[in-house]
């Protein structure tokens, strides 16, 4: 089976590499907030490109943190995709604004200006734009339309790991990132964590008293925070796996591009080709069939793994069938969601392995 992810087939160098991180930090005596976690912070903000980066539990908690510098809560809006992992709209609910989802580009399955728009209020503080499947597009109008509104753009960036934009690194581009470093992310940990960056001192000082529970001191709370640190074990594996991210990632663009060029059956439809390999990491390479389960089944019979991201868009989910929305209807998210499909594009692929998933979808009829 070609596996969506392949952690046992990655080198020994890194296996190895990864036990003597972890054999430091047990070593070490210290476990939580010490030196790992404050080194790699330094070299994920220098990755970034930005001055600062701050670790945190997870992705979602990085985003409400987040939220939270910005001191955006109850009855402020945030507009976002339905086109998303449920963390996303999650985070805006817990930090007490109110998430409103505007629709997709169906090129892309990224955010549709014209839709963001239509869904603009006196209340709207931010646009929470998600770099879906590892992808960055079309940076430029999103700055300049949160500039001419007034209002933050901010960046989900859970996806697209050293995606970028005319240079720039996701996490860079708005007011601050949010980073995710789940296991099957494409920088991921051997568990949960999660990382803000910004070039903003102010929410870098007000995140890591908010990821402490409000402490800006040992025992004084001058705020209500969180318990979201990561921990010293994550940092350390995450700082070792962070040296291989390049080669990795220059791994998933190669597959990507042997997919644009080889995959031709009418009955499959891809993304939009990125216009720079630079911006597009392929955490997902994402297809289109209308007979996705079909697809999915035919698949799975010839051993190649595949998974739809993401099946539900977020306003079909039960805590979120009340949300705002735009007033014309999220018709190409649904669609999105009803057609899409992922398959293999991870980096401990054989060249072997891409060939046989095209002549695969080539053969599917």
């Amino acid at each position: 089976m070609i596996l969506m992810n392949d952690f046992k087939a990655e080198p020994e160098a890194l296996l190895q590499q990864e036990l003597a991180a972890v054999e430091r930090v047990l070593r070490s005596g210290w476990y939580v907030l010490g030196h790992e976690v404050k080194q790699f912070e330094a070299r994920w903000a220098e990755q970034c490109g930005v001055s600062f980066a701050v670790g945190v539990g997870n992705g979602m908690d990085a985003l409400e943190i987040g939220l939270r510098t910005l001191q955006i809560g109850v009855g402020d809006e945030v507009i976002t995709t339905p086109m998303t992992a449920f963390a996303t709209v999650l985070a805006v609910l817990r930090a007490g604004a109110t998430p409103v989802l505007a629709d997709i580009d169906p090129e892309t399955a990224l955010l549709d200006l014209h839709s963001v728009e239509r869904c603009l209020s006196p209340r709207t503080k931010a646009v929470l734009l998600v770099h879906l499947y590892g992808q960055v597009r079309q940076v430029d109008r999103w700055i300049d339309f949160c500039a001419g509104t007034g209002v933050h753009l901010l960046e989900d960036c859970a996806q697209a790991h050293l995606a970028r934009w005319q240079g720039k690194t996701a996490g860079s581009l708005g007011t601050w990132g949010a980073y995710s470093f789940y296991p099957t992310k494409n920088l991921g940990a051997i568990g949960d964590g999660g990382a803000i960056v910004t070039q903003n001192a102010a929410i870098d000082q007000q995140a890591r008293i908010l990821r402490n529970y409000g402490q800006s001191q040992r025992y004084h709370h001058p705020q209500a925070g969180l318990n979201s640190r990561l921990d010293e074990l994550q940092a350390a594996l995450l700082s070792t796996r962070l040296a291989w991210l390049e080669a990795f990632t220059q791994r998933r663009q190669t597959i990507a591009q042997a997919y644009f060029a080889h995959i031709h059956n009418p009955q499959i439809r891809l993304l939009a080709e990125p216009l720079a390999l630079e911006n597009h990491v392929y955490h997902l390479f994402v297809l289109q069939c209308t007979e996705r389960d079909r697809l999915s089944a035919y698949l799975t019979e010839q051993g190649i793994a595949n998974l739809a991201h993401y099946p539900v868009p977020i306003h079909q989910h039960p805590p979120c069938l009340h949300l705002q929305r735009d007033p014309q209807g999220l018709l190409a998210a649904e669609t999105h969601a009803a057609n899409c499909l992922s398959i293999p594009c991870q980096p401990q692929m054989s060249d072997l392995d891409v060939t046989h998933v095209i002549e695969v979808l080539n053969a599917y009829a």
